[in-house]
């Protein structure tokens, strides 16, 4: 089947039509032609205004299948990342059991052949994600995957942390963390400051995501190796990386959200806006967009996070933590797009994520494998039930209109193309 993308914007640095509006044909799962002409097709899609990238990349998606999958399994995943703009997706190891073994890891992956989205497979740092006994993660990644993490939960346990950078050296592995000292933020519901105090909520505060990425890049510093933190919330967590960027390889990500709420968002008690790291300041959210723009912060992920009904229509202080967000990914980028230049968001969530996992980065040229998003910033559509993909339905923006939608998205010879 022959595809037209009729006038897109090419947003890929690496290609010679960066920035370019072209007439784009995909046959059979292949860029077959890119230029100027109106080449014959069995589709068309009027895509002036739109921007075509190579497919976006989600790096640490919560997907609770096996075990939980009432929140989320893989296939709703799949169509849920697919809706969002998304080709491939990283799966973070909190399960039932946790990611590992081989068979978790085979189970997570089988499916990929028959796959819009690609699943990749984050395996566990420590058994059960515990922090207290390590994985055999060679074994792991050679079963395929892609990197390693407790996921949702921090490597708390000094020495294991250092092991884990010394072990994962035999095949230069990255390890990602999720840094919190869970003492210091025990109990704790939202942003510890001005607003806990008025809503009376147990705070976390910032000094405990902040000694944690301290703690651990000294860490890093003597025993080498490679880092990725994740969720990233402070602006001190992100002046920490950045000095540190200049003399060892760490890297970071940040929520999309993050940048774009602040505690505020609490005050009338919305548990969709409960997430770990919690929402903070402004002045947070403004350190976050200064490290989008001078490279501080490499990725942006999703922080997609599903909870049933049962998980967050409770008080406060019993609800999880976490907000769904593959869906609305798309339409907070056109948020950020106000201070950050889509050039740089785009790589953010294209390149970057492939770099740090050593995957192949998709190319737009022909006779390339279309491995493609096609994004419309301009968009208005209703994040609602009907449009809902996840099994679960914890987000803020659930019942109103937002504006930016991905309308393509290629990947594996197979397509999704919004009606």
């Amino acid at each position: 089947m022959k595809i037209l993308l009729q006038g897109p914007e090419i947003i890929d640095s690496s290609s010679p039509f960066h920035q370019k509006i072209k007439n784009v044909l995909i046959n059979n799962g292949r860029i077959a032609e890119i230029g100027d002409k109106s080449y014959a097709a069995d589709r068309v899609i009027k895509a002036e205004g739109m921007k075509l990238s190579i497919g976006w990349f989600d790096l640490g998606t919560f997907v609770g299948d096996p075990g939980l999958e009432h929140k989320e399994d893989l296939e709703s995943a799949a169509r849920t990342a697919a809706a969002g703009g998304f080709t491939e997706i990283a799966m973070l190891p909190n399960t039932a059991p946790s990611v590992q073994s081989k068979n978790e890891v085979g189970y997570i992956t089988r499916g990929n052949d028959n796959r819009l989205v690609q699943i990749h497979s984050l395996a566990s740092v420590t058994k059960n994600n515990k922090g207290e006994e390590l994985t055999e993660m060679i074994d792991l990644h050679e079963a395929g995957a892609v990197a390693f993490t407790d996921g949702l939960k921090p490597i708390w346990h000094t020495d294991i942390f250092l092991k884990s950078l010394q072990y994962l050296q035999k095949f230069n592995g990255l390890l990602i963390d999720h840094p919190e000292d869970i003492w210091l933020n025990m109990f704790g519901q939202m942003h510890e400051g001005i607003n806990s105090t008025k809503l009376g909520l147990k705070g976390m505060p910032r000094i405990a995501e902040d000694i944690a990425v301290g703690k651990n890049l000294e860490l890093l510093g003597y025993s080498g190796g490679r880092l990725h933190f994740s969720r990233l919330s402070s602006a001190k967590a992100i002046d920490l990386v950045r000095q540190a960027k200049k003399k060892m390889a760490v890297s970071c990500d940040i929520a999309v959200y993050q940048p774009l709420l602040d505690d505020s968002f609490l005050m009338d008690f919305d548990t969709n806006y409960k997430v770990n790291p919690p929402l903070r300041e402004k002045a947070d959210a403004d350190a976050l967009i200064k490290g989008l723009k001078d490279g501080t912060i490499d990725v942006i992920s999703s922080g997609h996070t599903p909870h049933e009904d049962e998980s967050k229509s409770l008080e406060f202080d019993q609800a999880d933590p976490g907000m769904i967000s593959l869906q609305t990914f798309g339409a907070n980028l056109v948020t950020l797009s106000k201070s950050v230049d889509w050039d740089v968001l785009i790589e953010k969530v294209t390149v970057n994520p492939r770099k740090l996992l050593q995957l192949e980065i998709p190319k737009i040229e022909v006779e390339a494998k279309a491995n493609l998003t096609l994004f419309d910033p301009t968009h208005l559509w209703t994040f609602n039930e009907k449009s809902n993909f996840s099994k679960s339905k914890n987000s803020p923006w659930l019942g109103r209109e937002v504006t930016g939608k991905a309308m393509a998205v290629f990947n594996n010879g197979r397509h999704k193309i919004e009606d």
